[in-house]
């Protein structure tokens, strides 16, 4: 059994919930529902599902990644412990962007593997396609529109010394994956193809997945529009490139959502014969390089990476299942190959031929990620954890995977600058 540091105990995941990624506003099980509630879902679901009870968590975390402009609030941990009983414990409120669920999960092992706490949940929530009401109830909500949203992301940069404006933001959608195909000597055709790969296997995981954005198949929005293949949709106006190589299926979906899990000191977990078996969080590696400098994404990642494998002396040929924030869907092709779970210079031909998908034998994001899935900001790197421990039981219906997964590997990013990667591990 692996110890997180000097003098600390090891933890486990031992229960995880979390809503569906949708509009909430629109889809009927969430309409009318704000961010407490939301929380209050998940975080009621992960208890639950852990065969516990309100009344056990000894501390809670609670995240998202901008809660000033999307959720019109300041410390929103104190406005969510009503909705899932918990009214009086102590709790934190924490904001990394879109890394915030892989840093919850971090400070929830902490604080459990320290002693301080021995039943820690940690969640987070954003409601990301719409905006608050300014003064109104959580619930009562607007239309997003990007014009409103563009001010806000030069926040995230150094505007003393790095880009200004949203002048950064733009580079790094193209920066990896323009390093990656210069050196391999790949044509702007193979990376499309690539990604085009991706997007077709993410989307046919997400329509199986009944908490996910997306009800059809590229296959079937092809049909929809007159082409006689999903590559010649994927390849057409209905889909045209926004930048250099990233077309509008390999971004983004931003939806409403809400996602938390629960952990507890392992042996606690395994002498308390807890529903399914822990998930052990082996480690966790950080990292956060300056939005503003090139080639961020990938030095931060490196780094992380070569921390989690160092620290838990995990290789990553024992690595299963890997997840990873690709709210730009090249993510995918350069980090899994960067954490060493695909061969490098190899990822993009696993993705034109589908081995990356939830049956493939080298599966990633199996829930759609951020482009299929939905992506609710904050929320998002929780959701992932969710989908690897349901992966890792078994229980992942009809996306789970050919061969049960024993350790995954997730790989969090986030504000252009925030990076963690960590492995999970079922507990025999």
């Amino acid at each position: 059994m692996v110890t997180l540091g000097k003098n600390m105990r090891s933890v486990s995941i031992v229960g995880v919930g979390c809503t569906p990624f949708k509009d909430f506003e629109e889809h009927p099980e969430t309409q009318g529902i704000g961010e407490g509630e939301a929380f209050g879902y998940a975080a009621l679901e992960a208890i639950t599902d852990a065969g516990l009870e309100p009344r056990d968590i000894d501390f809670f975390y609670h995240g998202s990644a901008n809660p000033y402009l999307v959720g019109d609030c300041i410390t929103p941990n104190m406005q969510v412990a009503d909705w899932f009983g918990v009214r009086a414990k102590g709790s934190v409120h924490h904001s990394e962007a879109c890394c915030t669920g892989y840093v919850a999960l971090e400070q929830a092992v902490m604080a459990v593997a320290s002693g301080a706490y021995d039943v820690v949940l940690t969640g987070a929530c954003d409601l990301a396609s719409t905006l608050p009401v300014e003064h109104m109830p959580s619930h009562i909500r607007q239309d997003f529109t990007l014009d409103v949203m563009i001010p806000s992301l030069d926040k995230i940069y150094d505007r003393a010394y790095g880009r200004p404006l949203d002048g950064a933001f733009g580079v790094s959608f193209d920066n990896w994956i323009n390093e990656y195909s210069m050196q391999y000597d790949l044509t702007a055709d193979q990376i499309d193809d690539a990604l085009n790969g991706l997007t077709k296997s993410l989307r046919r995981g997400a329509v199986l997945n009944p908490l996910a954005w997306y009800e059809t198949t590229v296959e079937e929005d092809a049909k929809a529009a007159g082409f006689d293949t999903a590559d010649e949709y994927l390849k057409s106006m209905y889909n045209p490139r926004v930048t250099q190589y990233l077309r509008v299926t390999g971004f983004e979906k931003k939806c409403d959502g809400a996602a938390a899990v629960v952990v507890m000191p392992t042996e606690k977990a395994k002498a308390m014969g807890m529903p399914y078996a822990p998930i052990e969080v082996l480690g966790t590696g950080a990292s956060a390089v300056e939005a503003g400098l090139l080639h961020n994404e990938h030095w931060a990642t490196e780094l992380a990476a070569k921390q989690v494998y160092d620290l838990t002396g995990v290789s990553p040929d024992e690595i299963d299942l890997f997840m990873c924030n690709d709210f730009f869907l090249a993510s995918e092709i350069v980090s899994a190959e960067e954490c060493g779970y695909i061969p490098r210079g190899e990822a993009w031909k696993y993705a034109i031929d589908g081995r990356t998908a939830f049956d493939g034998d080298k599966p990633i994001n199996p829930h759609g990620g951020r482009c299929n899935f939905g992506h609710a900001h904050g929320a998002s790197g929780i959701a992932d954890i969710v989908e690897a421990v349901k992966q890792m039981r078994g229980v992942a219906g009809a996306t789970q995977m050919k061969k049960i997964p024993e350790t995954a590997f997730l790989r969090g990013f986030g504000g252009s600058q925030n990076v963690r990667c960590q492995i999970l591990r079922t507990v025999a």
